[in-house]
């Protein structure tokens, strides 16, 4: 690339985007839309379920961290696996895979059989097809842009993302009171059959290879290379942090919502929202904004913002400055959120990155014991209690860990 293209792409970093060249690039866009939005509709609306049948915070945190069990377990594993394969196939059986999820939780829940360890099962599947998005279809998102354009990508891909915690809560709220957990289990099969299409619809191809040595071979050769990198080793140390300390403490959002703020279904809905208002936002203005010389500043700085923030959320009583507390803390989150991917992408050799995004996924995937953890304590202290003293632990634990991060 000459340098006066380099200087147009750091001028506009969206300009051409839009473009017919990277129809896929929306394709896939479009597939993890779809994806995101279910994951927080059901997310709150089984949190719902979960906490009237059984009055358990503990348990409600519980199905969140099955969810992520998967990648903690099979990440690596994933990771390495994906370098053999057609990406989109494999895109499109795990859509399928969750679209059937949902319409047998449908199923159940219309018929009346629906039970907690159903929810607790599906959460698990999900979790599995959760975990291939990194080595999967966010690998096909940086070879569909290119890296010059992988900042702006996957900002665009994280405002999805951010944009469902907006609308998925809401939705969850306004089903769950108008057409039970059964309608947000039917209105997730109609939106994965859109995301199907979409799925079916990419025509990126890559050449199935077969890679040397065996997958764990090739296992130990991705994390010699983390643990040469500096870069690596911080993104990852904080990708860590965060989900030990920091992103648990949503599951204690509909808690906190219905037993501290007072709030029903509808209002749970909205509250939970709010974060992904301010996550919204934020990933616009990166995508707008963000310079690759300005990524490892936001990733670091936005992830400090973002743990004070969970704190002061815990202490507030009143809905709506609870509410603009969670735009705040959706704010900070979107600059983790959106440099996670991007600063590994970048830093992992072309033929690695599956390899490398798998063993980000594992570091996401210790977020199961993060999610056991304030769910103990929620269930010992309460859950304003439980996401106070976990918010101050992560703080803590990025301000110990700060000789490696401030590497990036």
């Amino acid at each position: 690339m000459s340098e006066s293209v380099k200087a147009a792409v750091a001028e506009a970093p969206l300009r051409g985007l839009f473009s017919a060249r990277y129809a896929d690039y929306w394709r896939l866009w479009s597939v993890g839309l779809v994806v995101f939005i279910v994951r927080w509709l059901e997310t709150i609306a089984v949190a719902v379920f979960v906490y009237e049948r059984t009055d358990s915070a503990f348990l409600v945190a519980m199905m969140t961290m099955l969810r992520l069990v998967p990648m903690g377990l099979l990440g690596a594993f994933l990771g390495a696996w994906a370098e053999r394969i057609e990406r989109r196939w494999t895109l499109i059986a795990v859509v399928a895979l969750m679209g059937s999820i949902s319409l047998v939780l449908g199923v159940l829940a219309q018929t009346g059989h629906l039970e907690v360890w159903h929810l607790g099962v599906a959460s698990f599947v999900n979790g599995l097809g959760w975990a291939t998005d990194n080595p999967v279809r966010r690998v096909m998102i940086g070879d569909s842009v290119g890296p010059e354009r992988m900042g702006s990508a996957m900002s665009l891909d994280i405002g999805a993302s951010n944009a469902s915690r907006m609308f998925g809560p809401t939705l969850a709220g306004l089903l769950l009171v108008h057409a039970g957990i059964a309608g947000a289990f039917w209105f997730s099969v109609v939106l994965y059959l859109g995301a199907l299409y979409a799925a079916w619809s990419v025509r990126y191809r890559n050449a199935e290879s077969r890679p040397a040595g065996s997958t764990l071979a090739r296992i130990k050769e991705g994390l010699r290379l983390v643990r040469g990198d500096p870069r690596l080793v911080g993104t990852l140390l904080v990708t860590v942090i965060v989900n030990l300390f920091t992103w648990p403490f949503t599951s204690m959002i509909p808690v906190i919502g219905r037993d501290q703020l007072g709030l029903g279904p509808e209002g749970v809905g909205v509250l939970a929202s709010m974060d992904g208002v301010g996550a919204f936002l934020g990933a616009a203005l990166l995508a707008f904004l963000a310079r690759p010389a300005w990524y490892g500043r936001i990733y670091c700085w936005g992830t400090l913002i973002y743990t004070v923030m969970v704190t002061v959320f815990a202490l507030m009583t009143d809905p709506v400055i609870s509410g603009a507390t969670l735009i705040c803390t959706g704010m900070a989150q979107s600059g983790f959120a959106a440099m996670q991917t991007t600063l590994v992408y970048l830093a992992a050799p072309p033929e690695m990155k599956s390899r490398i995004l798998g063993v980000l996924s594992v570091c996401i995937g210790t977020a199961p014991i993060g999610f056991l953890w304030v769910g103990l304590l929620a269930d010992a202290f309460g859950a304003d209690w439980a996401t106070a003293i976990t918010g101050v632990v992560g703080l803590l634990a990025m301000l110990l860990t700060w000789r490696w991060w401030r590497t990036i």
